[in-house]
């Protein structure tokens, strides 16, 4: 299981009490007011780490607490500050509050870290109220309660590229055969359930970009059919959209009609998203009924170029690499 939302409920650590207390020795029959402050709650904070790859974690374990603040004790001894709740999400997770709705952070950078809610103050021990007027000081104060609250959080993939396109198209063919990844490969629908982001690598020029396989639309998606929002928000990041289509026709399916239906999708699911710039890679040309199938998208689409490919011999690749990379920059 792919775990890429997520209900959280996160409370920061309270404040220690501070202390009332009196300094009594054999020889210092009156030596006034000695307790300490309370320590301040633990905070709690969200790290992007790129070892962490969904939001499985807070799935199972939805509610987590920072450690509260020692109280203050006698002999003017402050109570130790709370240890700090530290958590870690995958890059790209996006904090909203679940009364609101707003979103409070996004973690888009490897290591960023982010103070989602601070403990509470530590309370005064009576030490801090002795004046001249009042050597005998009984006030102290609680310790404040730490920040809490229910929180959604969302992973949007970061990718240079999204992959998409509808099932049995050949995206985890096609990914596993530009990058590092080793996506999960078979001939029914929906054989990728969870998005799979690989490294495509240009050794001649120590470049690389990151390519998201996501997985299989199909018609009213964007009305979250299917695997419908769940997996189409993880191109809302992608710099740009390579579009694949299938040559083959698989499943009785047309190309002309996939690919105006993926344009569709997304233009209903996010316009922003629609937009963004787009390659168009047509698989399987090594299958009979590709050369006709080209031919009549290419009259279909004259103002568009499309890459004819194989991801299964690695047919064309080399020359997708180049204009993904192009593309980019």
């Amino acid at each position: 299981m792919f775990y890429d939302e997520t209900k959280v409920y996160f409370k920061a650590g309270k404040g220690g009490d501070g202390c009332v207390s009196f300094l009594r020795q054999k020889y210092m029959p009156k030596g006034g007011p000695n307790g300490g402050n309370g320590g301040k709650g633990g905070n709690v904070l969200l790290v992007a780490d790129v070892n962490v790859g969904d939001l499985r974690a807070f799935h199972f374990n939805p509610q987590w607490k920072a450690k509260n603040g020692e109280p203050g004790r006698g002999s003017d001894q402050h109570g130790k500050g709370g240890e700090d709740c530290l958590l870690k999400v995958p890059l790209g997770t996006v904090v909203q509050n679940r009364e609101t709705g707003e979103v409070i952070h996004e973690l888009l950078e490897a290591d960023q870290e982010i103070l989602l809610l601070e403990g509470g103050k530590g309370g005064r021990g009576n030490i801090t109220f002795k004046t001249s007027v009042n050597q005998t000081p009984r006030q102290f104060t609680d310790g404040k309660s730490g920040e809490e609250g229910e929180f959604l959080l969302t992973l949007k993939t970061i990718a240079d590229v999204g992959l998409v396109g509808f099932p049995n198209a050949g995206k985890s063919t096609l990914l596993n055969a530009l990058s590092n990844a080793t996506p999960k490969v078979d001939s029914y629908p929906f054989t990728t359930l969870f998005p799979s982001v690989g490294i495509i690598e240009y050794p001649e020029e120590f470049d690389r970009i990151t390519m998201a396989d996501v997985p299989g639309l199909i018609e009213g998606a964007a009305e979250n059919r299917g695997l419908g929002h769940r997996f189409l928000r993880h191109v809302e990041r992608c710099l740009i959209i390579l579009m694949l289509i299938d040559l083959a026709a698989t499943d009785g399916r047309d190309p002309l009609e996939d690919f105006a239906q993926l344009r569709s999708e997304l233009e209903q699911y996010d316009t922003e998203v629609a937009s963004k710039p787009y390659l168009v890679a047509a698989n399987k040309i090594d299958e009979d009924a590709a050369p006709e199938n080209l031919e009549r998208f290419r009259q279909a689409y004259p103002e568009i170029t499309v890459f004819p490919i194989s991801a299964v011999l690695e047919q064309g690749l080399p020359e997708l690499k180049v204009n993904l990379r192009e593309r980019l920059r």
